[in-house]
């Protein structure tokens, strides 16, 4: 049985790679890409995913999204991780398709109505859009199926930020977003830094695709070049974490992943703005800013080479 999904996204080398990825699945029905800024800015995201709709032949909707934080200023796009296009630099045409007139919150709300307990959210991105949707429609808590983010670090395995010594990206962009689609009353699953640096494409992992996988292991490999400088020269390493596709893989497989429950929150100011706690003890607490909230999951702990293996066995099956 296929699982529907609607993708919120930034597209972004990272989040292209997790698309493909979702639309090679067989056990995945891509229903829609809803873009937000973050890797790129809005217009460039939303450029990228109508790219990649038309290049491979996608049947999904895509609809453009949130431009900046629901109350922070913008931190700006990833241009040092990315590049100006969000892709690498990689000279792409100009798509010729549209996205949806919807914006991406409403898309998300009506589609979630139109199939209740069908959907699963995955978001890969800053939580703007998803912050919408429950703010103009709350009752979509009870409609969703789950919603699976990308996003956070928790400390597990020493793993606390990536653009802050305390805060992952995703959720630094838009902390009050992020805490309140963690507050929601909706099934949540974090898959954060916890397992996402856990998990390593290595540069002959990307060199594989190319040579198996046809024009989409080309193009991860085309694309993935100034994401690997950018590794190589600010980590020393040869590859690069699986940040967004382990969001995909737990969809199409939990069973690669342990997860702990507890409620979440998120630090929306100070020097630890977009730091992500979790409450996993009932230990109880005079004061308690967590004790109040649904419990979420969080994964800690990943089969590392059961997901390398999924993905390189879904794209090739794919190409072919």
């Amino acid at each position: 049985m296929t699982t529907k999904i609607i993708l919120d996204t930034d597209p972004g080398i990272d989040d292209a790679m997790a698309i493909l990825f979702a639309e090679a699945s067989p056990e995945i029905e891509l229903v829609g890409l809803t873009t937000v800024y973050g890797n790129a800015d809005i217009d460039i995201s939303t450029r990228n995913a109508l790219y990649l709709k038309q290049r491979f032949g996608f049947k999904c909707d895509v609809a453009q999204g949130a431009s900046k934080p629901l109350k922070r200023q913008p931190v700006g796009a990833s241009i040092a991780v990315h590049g100006e296009n969000g892709f690498g630099d990689v000279k792409i045409k100009a798509p010729t398709i549209s996205a949806d007139p919807r914006p991406a919150h409403q898309y998300i709300i009506e589609t979630v109505k139109a199939s209740p307990g069908e959907i699963t959210l995955v978001a890969v991105g800053p939580l703007t859009n998803l912050a919408l949707a429950l703010e103009q429609a709350p009752e979509i808590t009870k409609l969703v199926k789950e919603v699976v983010i990308m996003g956070g670090a928790f400390g597990t395995h020493e793993h606390t930020g990536n653009v802050t010594p305390f805060a992952e990206a995703n959720v630094y962009d838009d902390p009050h977003a992020a805490d309140t689609v963690f507050t929601a009353d909706w099934p949540v699953t974090v898959i954060g830094l916890d397992v996402t640096h856990e998990a390593f494409f290595s540069t002959d992992y990307i060199d594989t695709l190319r040579d198996t996988c046809g024009d989409v292991g080309e193009f991860v490999w085309d694309i993935s070049r100034f994401y690997l400088d950018f590794y190589k020269s600010r980590m020393g390493v040869n590859g690069c974490f699986v940040h967004d596709s382990s969001a995909i893989a737990y969809v199409i497989d939990p069973s690669l992943f342990e997860v702990r429950g507890g409620p979440i929150r998120v630090v929306c100011d100070g020097p630890a703005e977009g730091m992500t706690l979790q409450k996993h003890n009932d230990t109880k607490h005079k004061a308690d800013e967590w004790a109040d909230w649904p419990a979420q999951n969080v994964a800690v702990k990943v089969n590392d080479q059961a997901l390398l293996d999924l993905y390189l066995d879904t794209i090739t099956s794919y190409s072919s």
